[in-house]
C-alpha cells in the first residue's frame, strides 16, 4: 500500500480539528489529481475526521490498518480541489461583469462564491445603468480631497458686515442647506441598492453623501454665526427638491440632481465665491464647489457612457426633463428672498447703479447656468437644438 516516493504529511498528535487539515491541503496542491498523499499521525479519532473531511472535500480515501503505515492515504480530488464545490467565479478584478448575480451577494469583485450562498436583492445590478470608466479615478480623488469643516474654513477670521448682507448671506445659506439635504438622501439611497460587484460607483456615492453632509454643516454654521435663526424655506422651493426625491429611476435621477441641478450649482458657487462678502462665505464656497464638481463629473460620465449602451435612453431623459417641468410649471420658482439677496451680494451696497449692476450680474449667473447646461446635454449625446430646448426646462429653483 505504501510507496516510499509517496507524498506525506506528519501530524504528530495534531488534530485534524486543530490545523491539521491546513498541512493535508497544502501536501495536496503539489500532487497531480488522483496521486496519494499519506497521513500520518497519532491524534485521537484523526482517521474518523479524516474519513469526513475527505468526503467533504471531495477526496478518496483509504484507512490503514497495519501498524507503521499511516492512518491514511488521501487521493486527491478531481479539478474542484482547492475550490469550494459549485463555486461561481465573479469575473476580473479590474473589470466588471455585464451583469452581476444575486448570489454573488457582498463578494468582492473577482472573489470566488461558493454554491448555496444566498440571493441578495440590489436592484442595480448590470454595468450599463451603473458604469463610468472614470467612477474609481473620481472615488481616490474624492477620498483624497476631503477637508475637515473645522479646520478648513477661518471661522474665526473677522469681518465686519452690515445687517442687510449679513441677512443675505443668511436667506442664502438656507437655501443651499434644503438643497443638499435632497443632494444627501440621494445618492445615499441610491447607494443601497447598487449592488457591490460595481463597488466603485457605490463607492463614489457613499463618500458624495458625505460630501453633501459635510456641506449641510458648513452652511448651517455659517447661517448661525451672527444669527439665531435661518431664513425662509419656501414651498415652490420644497416642491422642486421633492421631485427629485421622488425619482426612482438612477440614471433619470443622475440628470435631473447632477447634470442639471448640480451642474447648475457650480455657477452659483463661483457667483457667492466672487461676490463672497466675507472670507468665510468665499472659501465655503470654493470648497464646496471642488466637491460639487466631482458629483457633476460622474453624472455626465455615467449618462454618456449609458446612452452610448443604450441610445434610447436620451429619450427617457428627456421625457423626464419634460415630466419635471410640467410637475412644477404651476410653482414660483426660485424663492424670491434668495433671488434678491444674490442681487444685493453682488451689488455689494443700496446705491441705485450698484444695485442694477448687482441685479446684471445675477442675469449673467441665470445666463452661464443655462450654458453649462447645454453642454452637459450636448455631451451626453443630444444635438445643440434639443439641448439648448431641454436647458430651458429647467426648473427656476436652479437645483
Amino acid at each position: 500500500m505504501i510507496d516510499g516516493d509517496m507524498c506525506s504529511v506528519e501530524l504528530g498528535d495534531l488534530g485534524l480539528d486543530q490545523g491539521g487539515h491546513l498541512l493535508i491541503k497544502r501536501a495536496l496542491r503539489t500532487v497531480p489529481v488522483h496521486a496519494p498523499v499519506a497521513v500520518y499521525g497519532n491524534a485521537p479519532e484523526l482517521a474518523i475526521h479524516l474519513r469526513g473531511w475527505c468526503r467533504a472535500q471531495g477526496h478518496d480515501i483509504e484507512i490503514s490498518q497495519i501498524k507503521g503505515d499511516p492512518v491514511a492515504v488521501v487521493y486527491r480530488g478531481g479539478a474542484e480541489v482547492g475550490r469550494w464545490r459549485g463555486a461561481e467565479s465573479t469575473g476580473d478584478a479590474a473589470t466588471p461583469q455585464i451583469h452581476a448575480h444575486a448570489n454573488w451577494g457582498l463578494a468582492g469583485r473577482s472573489a470566488t462564491v461558493e454554491g448555496g450562498a444566498p440571493d441578495f436583492d440590489f436592484p442595480l445590478d448590470t454595468r450599463a445603468e451603473v458604469w463610468a470608466q472614470e467612477a474609481a479615478r473620481l472615488y481616490a480623488q474624492a477620498a483624497a480631497a476631503q477637508w475637515n469643516p473645522a479646520t478648513a474654513i477661518p471661522w474665526n477670521e473677522p469681518f465686519v458686515l452690515h445687517d442687510e448682507i449679513e441677512d443675505a448671506v443668511v436667506q442664502v445659506m438656507t437655501y443651499l442647506i434644503e438643497n443638499e439635504t435632497a443632494a444627501l438622501v440621494i445618492p445615499a439611497r441610491f447607494a443601497a441598492q447598487i449592488h457591490p460587484h460595481f463597488r466603485e460607483v457605490m463607492q463614489l456615492l457613499a463618500i458624495q453623501a458625505a460630501d453633501e453632509a459635510r456641506h449641510i454643516e458648513v452652511f448651517t454654521r455659517r447661517a448661525l454665526l451672527r444669527r439665531p435663526k435661518l431664513g425662509l424655506s419656501t414651498a415652490g422651493g420644497q416642491a422642486s427638491l421633492k421631485t427629485l426625491i421622488d425619482e426612482t429611476d438612477f440614471a433619470l435621477s443622475a440628470m435631473l440632481l447632477s447634470v442639471l441641478g448640480e451642474g447648475s450649482f457650480l455657477s452659483l458657487l463661483q457667483f457667492l465665491h466672487q461676490h463672497a462678502p466675507d472670507p468665510v462665505t468665499g472659501e465655503i464656497a470654493r470648497l464646496v464647489g471642488q466637491d460639487e464638481a466631482r458629483h457633476v463629473a460622474f453624472g455626465v460620465a455615467h449618462l454618456t457612457q449609458h446612452v452610448r449602451e443604450d441610445s434610447k435612453l436620451l429619450e427617457r431623459l428627456a421625457a423626464a426633463i419634460e415630466r419635471r417641468h410640467d410637475v412644477l410649471a404651476h410653482t414660483a420658482g426660485l424663492n424670491e428672498e434668495v433671488f434678491d439677496s444674490l442681487i444685493l451680494l453682488a451689488a455689494g451696497s443700496w446705491q441705485p447703479e450698484a444695485l442694477r449692476a448687482g441685479w446684471e450680474k445675477v442675469q449673467k449667473l441665470i445666463a452661464d447656468m443655462g450654458q453649462g447646461r447645454v453642454r452637459r446635454l450636448r455631451k451626453i449625446g443630444f444635438d445643440e437644438q434639443r439641448a439648448q430646448s431641454l436647458s430651458a426646462l429647467h426648473t427656476r429653483n436652479f437645483m
